[in-house]
C-alpha cells in the first residue's frame, strides 16, 4: 500500500514539473514575439535602380539599429510619388530625380529639412552580350540599325526622362519613335535587353554594373540631359520620424556611401 501511494506521489510530482516547464516553453516563445513585435518598422520607398544596393544595406544598418526592422518597396520614382501624395503608408522616399522629390517637397509630403541628396548616377547605352551592333556613341545610333529600343516610360520614370532628353538634344527623338519599347521602371528596361527582347536599351550604369548579361557600349555626356540625382526625404506623415532620418543619415555615412559606390553609383 505505502508503495502504491508513494508511486502515485512520485507521478504526480513529475506532471507538475512537465507542466512547470512547458509554461516556461510558452513564456520564451511569448517573449521572443514581444520582442520582436518591438521593433519599429521603416518603410522605404525607393528607386528601382537602388534595389542591389539597399538590399546589402539593410542588415548592416539592422544590425547598428536593432530596435529597427526596414523594409523597402522598389519602383519608379514617379509612381512611388505619387502613391505618397495618395497616402501610401511610408517613412522614407528615395527618389532617382529631384522632379520628384520636388513635387512631394511643393506639397509639402516631406518632413521639412530633411531632404539631402545622396548619389548620381550616369546614363548608358547597353546591349545583349552576344550583340554585334556597332556604336561608340549615343551620337552613332542609327535607328535604322535598330528593330526596338528599350527606355524607361518618360513621364513616369526618371531614365526615360533623362533618355528622352538626351536623344532631343541628339535630333534623335523624333526618329526613335517607333522603335522605343517602354518599361516601367529601369530594371524592367535592363531586363528587356538581358533576355534579348530589345535590340539595345538605356540604363544607368550602376543597372548594367549588376549584369553580366549586357555590355556597355556608350555613356551618356551630362550636358545632354538634366544631373542625375538621388535626393532622400523623410516622409511627412511618418510616425518614425527619428528612425527614419537615421535611415537616411546611415545612407550618407562614410559606409552607406562605400556600398553605392560598389554598386557603380557617385
Amino acid at each position: 500500500m505505502l508503495k502504491r501511494i508513494a508511486f502515485i506521489f512520485m507521478l504526480v510530482v513529475g506532471m507538475l514539473a512537465l507542466a512547470g516547464c512547458g509554461s516556461n516553453s510558452s513564456d520564451t516563445g511569448a517573449n521572443k514575439e514581444a520582442a520582436s513585435s518591438d521593433k519599429t518598422e521603416v518603410m522605404v520607398l525607393a528607386a528601382a535602380s537602388l534595389t542591389d544596393a539597399l538590399n546589402e544595406l539593410k542588415p548592416a544598418f539592422e544590425k547598428e539599429h536593432n530596435d529597427v526592422s526596414v523594409t523597402y518597396s522598389f519602383g519608379s520614382s514617379g509612381k512611388l510619388a505619387q502613391q505618397i501624395e495618395q497616402g501610401a503608408p511610408a517613412d522614407v522616399f528615395l527618389s532617382a530625380s529631384k522632379k520628384d522629390m520636388d513635387t512631394l517637397q511643393d506639397k509639402n509630403a516631406i518632413a521639412k529639412n530633411s531632404r539631402a541628396d545622396f548619389a548620381k548616377n550616369e546614363l548608358v547605352l547597353i546591349v545583349p552580350k552576344n550583340s554585334q551592333l556597332a556604336v561608340k556613341s549615343f551620337e552613332d545610333i542609327n535607328p535604322d540599325q535598330l528593330k526596338n529600343l528599350a527606355i524607361g516610360e518618360p513621364e513616369s520614370v526618371p531614365v526615360g526622362r533623362y533618355t528622352k532628353e538626351t536623344f532631343e538634344k541628339l535630333g534623335m527623338w523624333q526618329k526613335l519613335q517607333n522603335k522605343l519599347v517602354l518599361g516601367k521602371d529601369v530594371r524592367q528596361v535592363l531586363t528587356y535587353v538581358e533576355s534579348g527582347n530589345a535590340d539595345a536599351g538605356v540604363v544607368y550604369a550602376s543597372d548594367a554594373k549588376t549584369s553580366e548579361k549586357v555590355n556597355v557600349l556608350a555613356t551618356a555626356k551630362p550636358e545632354w540631359h538634366k544631373p542625375i540625382v538621388y535626393p532622400g526625404a523623410v516622409v511627412a506623415s511618418t510616425k518614425h520620424s527619428k528612425e527614419a532620418q537615421a535611415f537616411l543619415d546611415y545612407l550618407k555615412s562614410e559606409k552607406g556611401q562605400e556600398v553605392l559606390k560598389k554598386y557603380g553609383f557617385q
